[in-house]
Parts: C-alpha cells; structure tokens; sequence
C-alpha cells in the first residue's frame, strides 16, 4: 500500500497538471505509461470527472489518447535503442522497480512473434500489457506505421470509455469526490476479481 507521503505527492501532481487543462490531462495520460503510480482507468475517470461539458469531453479523449501514444512511443524508442540482449538485462536488473519482471518481458516478446498489429491493438487493453507492451515492439523494430497505428486505435479503446465514465458521474449532480472514490473502489474489486478468476483458470488447466 502506498504510504500517505506518497499517495498525497501523487495528489499533488495531479492537481498541478490538471491546473494546465487539456495539456496537463495530456502529461498525465503520457506519464502513466512510465510511472504507473495509479492505475490508468482511475487516472482517467478522475479526468473525466474533471470535464465541464460535452466539447471538452471529446477534446479530453483526444489529447489523453495522444499522451498516452507518446508514452507508448517513448517506450518504443527506448526499446528500438537498446536492442534484444541489452533491453533483457535492463529489464532483469530494474523491472521490478516498474512492475516489469523478466517473465512478464518474455511473455510480451514471444507476443508479438505473430500477428503484430492485432497484438498491438488488443495489448492496449489489457491492464497488466499495456504499459510496456511497445518495449519489445521495439527492441524487435516493428514497422514503426503498424505500431503507431495500432497503438493509436488500443489506447482511444482504452481511454475513451473511462473517461466518459468520469464525465457521467459527474454530470449525474452527486458529489464528485465522493463519487470517484466509491467507482474507484468498484473497478479495483472488478479488477481483482478478473485476476483471481483468471489464476484459477491457469491452474485449473494445469
């Protein structure tokens, strides 16, 4: 559990960036590829929360769903850089402090040996994916065109709903605080949920 220093840094950083409008909503949703301090789909239904009307609802999907394909660019580049064997040892000696373990690394590497664009697309939906997801892409220099694309459909997918998840809750005249707190409640439960049902099914089949 985050300690209190933490969670009210997190807090603070939001709040300044937020102060900046549409380009902070943009850092944050960028950021979060890095610096996963919260889960992206609380991240972004607080910005949704955040939206007064209906134009910068459609503005907020746009630039988060920009934020978070530089983010994933970034970790593209960074993977197109270091090449297989040293992206592997970088990952065996700080992934941990990233929530990024070899096992995980290889499962995402060994992804993408088939299908690269639907890989892509569909990664940009799965929680634990997501976020690291373009490294390998990049150590196994993807087609830059295929990537970006198929980075750019995922990460609307993925955006677009939660942060209109934000704005209706917002605009259902309840307490916004109070509101984003209980809805993050609920989708960290139905998180955990999918995660135990799915260790189950793994070792019901093994």
């Amino acid at each position: 559990m985050p300690s209190p220093e933490l969670t009210s840094t997190v807090s603070a950083t939001v709040a300044y960036l937020l102060s900046f409008g549409l380009a902070g909503a943009g850092c944050l949703a960028a950021m979060e590829r890095f610096a996963p301090l919260l889960p992206s789909y609380i991240l972004l239904m607080f910005l949704g929360l955040a939206v007064p009307d209906s134009t910068t609802l459609a503005l907020t999907i746009g630039v988060t769903t920009f934020g978070s394909l530089i983010g994933g660019l970034g970790w593209f580049v960074i993977g197109w850089a270091l090449g297989p064997e040293r992206a592997r040892a970088v990952v065996a000696r700080y992934g941990k402090y990233i929530l990024l373990k070899i096992p995980l690394y290889d499962r995402l590497t060994d992804a993408y040996r088939r299908h690269h664009f639907w890989v892509t697309l569909s990664g940009q939906i799965i929680p634990a994916a997501r976020l690291y997801l373009p490294l390998p892409a990049g150590v196994l220099r993807l087609d830059p065109r295929i990537f970006l694309a198929a980075t750019t459909l995922g990460c609307l997918i993925w955006n677009a709903p939660f942060v209109y998840l934000g704005y209706s809750l917002r605009s259902g005249g309840r307490d916004p605080i109070q509101t984003g707190f209980w809805a993050s409640i609920a989708l960290l439960a139905l998180e955990g949920a999918i995660l135990l049902l799915l260790r189950y099914r793994k070792k019901a089949s093994s």
